[in-house]
């Protein structure tokens, strides 16, 4: 099978990719990437992932994600740990009281980098935030904004979904990030396995 390593801190976002790679050898190396000071998360990605490549030295991948409310300017955007940090999530429930558009998306862009070229793959999944903050945990959980997010489709946040719950929601975002980049990179190895053939027959 084929190998991708992807560079990130957070050791569940590497559990994720493996979920949703099936077909690739996902390769978890933790470092924490230094994040440029932008709210926009593409450019983020690429930077990251740029650095990322100089410490493992061979293809890999790496990830952004923001998440967006549309009745605070799309505030926190892609400061969500620097919100977590200073406000939190009551700060952000807080200042959401009396919205009644609760309107809010994570977007998400994964960078890959071999040396030579960056391919890019981004995705928005659409919700609307919580009126509590749920006390439930969750093993999949990489974010605390879990807690607060019910995606479109759903009555419940993140955080307390069930399996059930999370292979629904797998169906209804068929196109991640992380899938689009899998079938690209599938799609790619494909492509050189018949320009090998090419090559040798001619």
């Amino acid at each position: 099978m084929k190998e991708i390593v992807f560079v990130t801190s957070n050791k569940r976002k590497v559990a994720s990719a493996k979920r949703e790679l099936k077909e690739i050898v996902v390769l978890g190396y933790e470092a924490e990437l230094i994040e440029p000071r932008s709210d926009n998360i593409t450019e983020i990605a690429i930077k990251k992932v740029v650095q990322a490549y100089e410490l493992v030295n061979k293809p890999c991948i790496a990830l952004d994600a923001g998440f967006f409310v549309k009745e605070l300017n799309e505030f926190p955007k892609a400061y969500v740990n620097h919100m977590l940090e200073t406000i939190g999530l009551k700060g952000l429930l807080k200042l959401m009281e009396g919205e009644e558009n609760r309107y809010c998306e994570f977007r998400e862009c994964i960078a890959y980098y071999d040396g030579n070229n960056i391919e890019i793959f981004e995705c928005r999944a659409p919700g609307k935030l919580a009126l509590e903050i749920q006390k439930n945990e969750s093993d999949k959980k990489w974010s605390d904004l879990w807690k607060v997010f019910i995606p479109d489709g759903f009555d419940k946040t993140l955080v307390e979904f069930d399996e059930s719950d999370f292979k629904r929601y797998d169906n209804i975002k068929s196109t991640t990030s992380m899938r689009q980049f899998g079938r690209w990179f599938l799609n790619m190895e494909k492509e050189e396995e018949l320009q090998d053939r090419e090559f040798i027959n001619n």
